[in-house]
Order: C-alpha cells, then structure tokens, then sequence
C-alpha cells in the first residue's frame, strides 16, 4: 500500500472517529447524576431543619447503611428507624447542623459529600466533626448511604 493510500485511509478513519455520535448513556447519566445530587442536597436541607421523616422519605425502605456507629458491617434500616436515629441524634443535641463543604456527583448512581457536622454537647461543650458519605441513588431513592469519620476521641 502507498504512503499516499494508507495516509488518505488514516485521515478516514480518524474523521469517522471523531464524527461518532454522543453515547446515550453518558447523556443519561448526566440528567441522572443532576437529579442525584438535588436528592442528596435535600438531605442535608431536611437534616438542617431537624426534619426527620422528610429526610428519611428520600430513602429507599429500607436503605443500606455503612457508619462507624453501626460498626464494621452495612446495617439495613427502614425509613422509620432511620427517622428514630436522628430525632433521637436531635433531641441529644438539639443544635446539631451540617455543613456541605463539597459535592461530588460521580456517574449515574453516585454522590460524594465532604461536610462538617457540629453542635453542642449535653454539657454545652461545642464539638464539629468532617465526615464522607457516599451516597448511592437508584430509581430517585437513596438505597445506600456509607459515612466516613474518625469516631476515635482525641487524646
């Protein structure tokens, strides 16, 4: 084959691959990953506004959870117990707020959160708190909610 034939059958291909329409999938996974990070901010809304079972409805019943304070393993948790644990968070401290520093969508069913969460102790001892979750939404529903922080008192 020529320089000339083989150069002209490059040029070809290369405008043949750069032609290739959009793939669906990642346009779906855009509007999805939209539609994820909305639901995963109404959270935090409800959260900050200590309501609970507004909160907890935008979970799927029940929901998986992975949090230091449930140990090691994902724990399943129904909408009822999941409102039971903050209101009862709420009532523990009653100023408890959390603060998005950064969301991450991340492809069509993640989103990452970086937030502070602070309040106050039944002593009136002031505290904050990073945390990491990862939320996985599937069908307009949060199915996992796995949180990330150092539980370890400092010394």
């Amino acid at each position: 084959m020529s320089n000339k034939l083989m150069m002209a059958a490059l040029a070809l291909l290369l405008l043949v691959a750069c032609n290739e329409p959009a793939k669906e999938t990642s346009l779906a996974s855009l509007g999805a990953s939209e539609q994820n990070v909305e639901i995963v901010n109404k959270v935090y809304e409800h959260f900050n506004n200590h309501n609970w079972s507004a909160m907890a409805s935008l979970y799927s019943n029940p929901a998986e959870f992975k949090d230091p304070a449930f140990g090691l393993e994902a724990v399943q948790q129904t909408r009822e117990e999941i409102a039971a644990k903050y209101q009862e968070m709420g009532e523990m401290f009653p100023d408890i707020k959390d603060e998005v520093v950064k969301v991450y969508p991340s492809g069509a069913n993640h989103v990452v959160v970086e937030f502070v969460s602070s309040g106050s102790a039944p002593d009136g001892t002031k505290w904050s708190l990073p945390i990491c979750t990862i939320f996985t939404v599937e069908n307009g529903l949060i199915t996992k909610d796995y949180t990330y922080y150092n539980n370890t008192p400092e010394e």
